[in-house]
C-alpha cells in the first residue's frame, strides 16, 4: 500500500479538449490548488476544498474507467509535491500520461515518461511574470508549449518568444488557443495563417460540446 496523498478536486472521463491529443478518451485527475490567479482560468474551482486520497485510491479509480490516456491537471498540479509520485505511478501502471502545468514551477524532476503541456503565460494573462524559462531546458520534442492568446498583443508576444526562444526547435508542437470569449477564434486562425506561424491551432474542444461545464 503506498502511503503518500494527494488532495483532488475530481476524477473524471471525457475527450481531451486541447492538446495534440485533443479528441482522445482521456481520464482527468484533478488536482487541488493554484499559486497563479490568470485572469481566463476555467477551473477557479480547483483552487480550494478538494478530497485528500492515497495514490492507491487514485489509481483504483482511474482504473475503473479502463483507460489508455490519463491527463493530470488543476489548478497547479505540481503544486503538490506528491504530484511528482502521482505522475511517476500512472506511468508505471501503463497508461500515456500528460501533465498540464502553468510552466512557473520547476519541471526538472518530472518523470521522463510524462508529455508534459507546458504554458508560456502572455502578458493578458496577469502571470507572465511568473513564467519559470529555466524550465524550457527540461523539455522534450514529444512536450508541448501552450500560449492561450487574449488579444493581438498577446499574438505579438507570442510570435516574438516563439522567434526569440526557437520554441518550434525544442518540442513537436507549439501549441495556440484563443482565450474563450476574449479573442475571435477565426481572427486568430488567420493570423498564424498570414505569419506561417509553426504552431498547431486549437480550440478548446470540451467548452464547445459542454460549454465549459465542471467534470467534462
Amino acid at each position: 500500500m503506498n502511503a503518500v496523498t494527494v488532495k483532488i478536486t475530481e476524477i473524471f472521463y471525457s475527450l481531451q479538449g486541447e492538446s495534440n491529443t485533443s479528441g482522445r478518451p482521456t481520464v482527468f485527475v484533478r488536482l487541488t490548488g493554484c499559486p497563479l490567479r490568470c485572469h481566463y482560468c476555467d477551473s477557479e474551482y480547483a483552487f480550494y476544498g478538494g478530497e485528500r486520497m492515497s495514490l492507491d485510491a487514485v489509481l483504483a479509480q482511474v482504473a475503473s474507467f479502463k483507460p489508455r490516456y490519463v491527463c493530470v491537471t488543476g489548478g497547479e498540479p505540481l503544486a503538490q509535491r506528491a504530484c511528482l509520485e502521482l505522475l511517476s505511478a500512472l506511468c508505471d501502471v501503463g497508461y500515456n500520461v500528460s501533465l498540464e502545468t502553468s510552466g512557473a514551477i520547476a519541471l526538472d524532476e518530472v518523470d521522463a515518461r510524462v508529455v508534459k503541456v507546458m504554458d508560456l503565460k502572455t502578458p493578458g494573462s496577469g502571470e507572465s511574470h511568473r513564467n519559470l524559462w529555466d524550465n524550457l531546458a527540461t523539455l522534450k520534442p514529444s512536450d508541448q508549449i501552450k500560449f492561450v492568446i487574449c488579444s493581438r498583443e498577446d499574438y505579438d508576444w507570442a510570435r516574438l518568444k516563439i522567434d526569440e526562444r526557437q520554441l518550434a526547435e525544442r518540442v513537436d508542437d507549439v501549441l495556440m488557443s484563443p482565450s474563450y470569449g476574449q479573442v475571435d477564434e477565426r481572427a486568430l486562425g488567420e493570423w498564424i495563417v498570414a505569419d506561417n506561424l509553426p504552431v498547431r491551432y486549437q480550440l478548446q474542444l470540451h467548452k464547445l460540446l459542454w460549454d465549459d461545464s465542471p467534470g467534462r
